[in-house]
């Protein structure tokens, strides 16, 4: 078998980390979109939905079935924006606030079983060359990763 280089290694590793991801977010029946949005409204506060599309990184059309499906779980609310009622701002409600944060506990538990086979000092090597590769701190050119 041919050496793996690091794109293949890394993307292994993401593919691995999606679908723990997924199956860990199944019991509350919310999605990975769906969980990312919580956890910018969490981050963020209350936003309009271009907004929300824009940081999530997805059509404005898909970000409105993701709130959609939340709002149906009684997470979020919609209201008119008070600076312009024809526009819409999406906010947690008190209990998308607490399904985010067992969320958030329950991504950092995986995370640190996944990671467990790594040393402390690996672990902090990795957290700090993926820190240098973040498109905000200037690597890499912030693209979305490839479909395969």
């Amino acid at each position: 078998m041919a050496e793996e280089n690091l794109l293949d290694a890394f993307w292994a590793v993401a593919r691995a980390l999606r679908g723990r991801s997924r199956s860990m977010l199944q019991p509350w029946g919310i999605s990975p979109w769906q969980s990312r949005a919580l956890g910018e409204l969490g981050r963020h506060g209350p936003m309009r939905l271009g907004v929300l599309s824009e940081r999530l990184r997805i059509a404005a059309r898909s970000t409105t079935e993701v709130v959609d499906g939340l709002e149906a779980l009684g997470l979020v609310a919609r209201e008119p924006d008070p600076g312009d009622r024809r526009a819409t701002v999406v906010s947690l409600t008190p209990e998308g606030e607490q399904r985010r944060r067992d969320i958030r506990a329950a991504q950092l538990a995986e995370a640190d079983e996944y990671f467990s086979v790594l040393t402390p000092e690996e672990r902090e090597s990795l957290a700090l060359s993926l820190r240098k590769l973040r498109p905000e701190r200037g690597g890499g050119n912030g693209d979305a990763p490839p479909s395969g």
